[in-house]
C-alpha cells in the first residue's frame, strides 16, 4: 500500500511527461487510475499543468472500433508499424473486457500480437472497461490527455462488445470502423445508426476475396454522400492487416481527416466538447438526471465546460461541490 509520500510529484511528473520520458508517461496513467482522494488531487494537478497547445491542438487521437473479430488489434499492429516507419511516436490505450475476478484487464494474446512492435517510441497501456457502458473505460478522456503530451498518434482501441459500443465517437478525434467480411453485424450496425459518425470504414481481411469484396460494396452502398464541399466525405476502404495491405491508404485516409479538422477549425473545440461530454456523463452517473438539472441542465453544463481551461478532474470536482452545496442548502 502506498503512504501519501509516495505518490509522485505532479509538477515533476507533469514536467518528464512533456519530455517524453517512458517512465514518466507510466507513473502518470498509474496516477490517474488511484481512486484515492490524494491521487486524485494530484492527478487534477498533473493535467493542470499540461501545455494546452499539445491536449487539446496537437497530435491525433484515434479511435479504433468494431465488432469482435474484426481484426482491430492486427490493424493496430500493422498501423503501428507504419506510423513508426514515418517517425511518428505512437501510444495505444486497448480497453479490454474486465477480469470477473480481478476487474482488471484481459489483454493476453493482443500484448504477444504486439510485443514485436514495441520500441521506445511505442507505448501501449491494457485497461479494463471495469463494466462501463460505451465499450470504454472512465479512464480514458485523462489518460488520453497525458499521452497526447508525449506522443503524436494516440490510438484507443474499444473493447468491441456489441452495437452499444459508441463513446469512442464522443472521445476521439478520428473513428475508424473495422467491419469483418461475411459479418451482417457490421452492416446492421452502420443501418440501425449506432455508429453515427465513423469517419472511416475499413473492410479487413481483403485475402478472403469475394466475401471481403462484398461487404466493401455493401458498406459503399450504405454511406451517404457528403452534405457540400465542405463536409467530410466519409469512405470505405479494404486492408489485409495479416498481408499488409491496404495499410499506407488506412493511414492516408486517417491523416487526411486530421488534416479536414485543422482546415475547419474543429480540432480543438471537438476535443473541448469531449471533456464536456465526460464530465457531464461522470455527473450523471454520480447524481443521475435530478443532479444534472440542479447544475442548470445537459446544455447549459456543456457550454460553460466547454470555455473552461481546468483539468478534467478539477472541473468534474467544482461541479461536484456546486451541486452538494447546493443540495445541502436545500435540507437546511
Amino acid at each position: 500500500m502506498l503512504t501519501l509520500s509516495k505518490f509522485p510529484d505532479p509538477d515533476t511528473l507533469a514536467s518528464a511527461v512533456v519530455d517524453r520520458q517512458r517512465p514518466a508517461v507510466a507513473k502518470a496513467l498509474n496516477l490517474l487510475d488511484d481512486k484515492r482522494p490524494e491521487a486524485r488531487r494530484l492527478a487534477a494537478r498533473l493535467l493542470l499543468l499540461l501545455p494546452q497547445e499539445k491536449v487539446y491542438a496537437s497530435g491525433h487521437l484515434v479511435g479504433l472500433t468494431g465488432p469482435p473479430g474484426a481484426g482491430k488489434s492486427s490493424l493496430t499492429a500493422a498501423l503501428i508499424t507504419l506510423w513508426r516507419e514515418r517517425g511518428l511516436r505512437v501510444a495505444v490505450l486497448a480497453v479490454d473486457p474486465s477480469s470477473p475476478i480481478s476487474g482488471g484487464a484481459l489483454l493476453g494474446d493482443r500484448l504477444r500480437m504486439l510485443s514485436g512492435q514495441i520500441d521506445n517510441d511505442v507505448f501501449i497501456r491494457s485497461l479494463a472497461c471495469r463494466g462501463e457502458f460505451g465499450g470504454l473505460s472512465a479512464e480514458v478522456w485523462p489518460m488520453s490527455l497525458v499521452m497526447l503530451a508525449a506522443f503524436d498518434i494516440v490510438l484507443v482501441e474499444t473493447v468491441g462488445v456489441g452495437q452499444k459500443e459508441i463513446d469512442v465517437s464522443k472521445l476521439t478525434d478520428t473513428t475508424v470502423f473495422v467491419a469483418q467480411p461475411a459479418s451482417g453485424d457490421s452492416i446492421q450496425f452502420l443501418k440501425a445508426g449506432i455508429m453515427e459518425v465513423p469517419h472511416l470504414l475499413v473492410v479487413n481481411k481483403e485475402d478472403l476475396g469475394l466475401a471481403a469484396r462484398r461487404t466493401l460494396a455493401e458498406l459503399r452502398a450504405t454511406l451517404k454522400p457528403a452534405i457540400d464541399d465542405s463536409s467530410w466525405q466519409v469512405p470505405a476502404l479494404s486492408a489485409s492487416a495479416a498481408r499488409g495491405t491496404g495499410i499506407v491508404e488506412l493511414a492516408d485516409g486517417i491523416e487526411a481527416h486530421r488534416c479536414w479538422l485543422l482546415e475547419k477549425n474543429q480540432l480543438t473545440p471537438r476535443r473541448k466538447n469531449f471533456q464536456a461530454e465526460w464530465i457531464v456523463k461522470r455527473l450523471g452517473e454520480e447524481f443521475g438526471r435530478f443532479g444534472i438539472d440542479s447544475l442548470g441542465g445537459t446544455t447549459v453544463l456543456m457550454a460553460e465546460l466547454a470555455q473552461s481551461g481546468s483539468s478534467p478532474f478539477e472541473q468534474y470536482d467544482m461541479l461536484r461541490q456546486r451541486f452538494l452545496s447546493s443540495w445541502k442548502g436545500k435540507q437546511m
